[in-house]
């Protein structure tokens, strides 16, 4: 079995894109669209575009967990829902890798610890910033703060505009997609999920 991790790791190393490679790859694009890549304003081009995309995808080297790692106690016996709207959503789906743009809204109810408010939307940008369906990251930002937080109830709901569909293919331009995923308290008890989706929409 530890031969297999070893070799499992040496693997990825070994298949690891460096960014010279990745600079050439954009180069031969940029030829295939039809530029002209050895002209004066796309000579740094590439460079630029891998740089750009180590900050698209830069969720392929973040840990959810890690962020999450670090609650809070001393809460003096609050046990109501705690809800964070309107939190910019960037991603890119896997499908054209074209831009997904949108909010998400995150709510969860503790049990016995919180967590800092800017780790809620720290968690949907580890997981927005990878290719995506939609569908998706609603649910792995909503089981990662399940799991994590030990919460009575989490509750994830997103709202964005898929450039896949408002620039090419269909263009509808003000089609948007909603997805919710709940999980524990949220998806027992609807009196609760109705209050958070009554909160959201303010």
């Amino acid at each position: 079995m530890k031969l297999v991790k070893e070799t499992e790791a040496k693997n990825i190393e070994t298949n690891k894109v460096s960014d010279r490679e990745a600079e050439e790859a954009f180069k031969t694009i940029l030829t295939w669209i039809g530029e002209d890549s050895s002209r004066e304003g796309l000579l740094e081009t590439p460079k630029r575009v891998v740089k750009a995309y180590k900050e698209y995808f830069a969720g392929y080297t973040q840990d959810a967990k890690q962020i999450l790692d670090k609650t809070f106690g001393d809460v003096e016996g609050y046990d109501d829902m705690v809800v964070e709207k309107n939190i910019s959503v960037t991603s890119h789906c896997e499908h054209h890798m074209a831009p997904i743009v949108g909010k998400a809204h995150v709510a969860y109810i503790p049990k016995q610890r919180v967590v800092g408010l800017s780790k809620l939307a720290r968690v949907v940008d580890v997981f927005s910033k990878r290719l995506q369906t939609q569908e998706r990251l609603t649910m792995q930002v909503a089981q990662a703060l399940m799991t994590s937080l030990d919460a009575k109830g989490v509750a994830v709901t997103i709202d964005a505009a898929h450039q896949c569909m408002t620039i090419r293919g269909i263009k509808k331009e003000n089609a948007t997609t909603v997805t919710n995923y709940f999980l524990g308290q949220f998806k027992e008890d609807l009196s609760i999920q109705n209050r958070y989706l009554r909160f959201i929409s303010k």
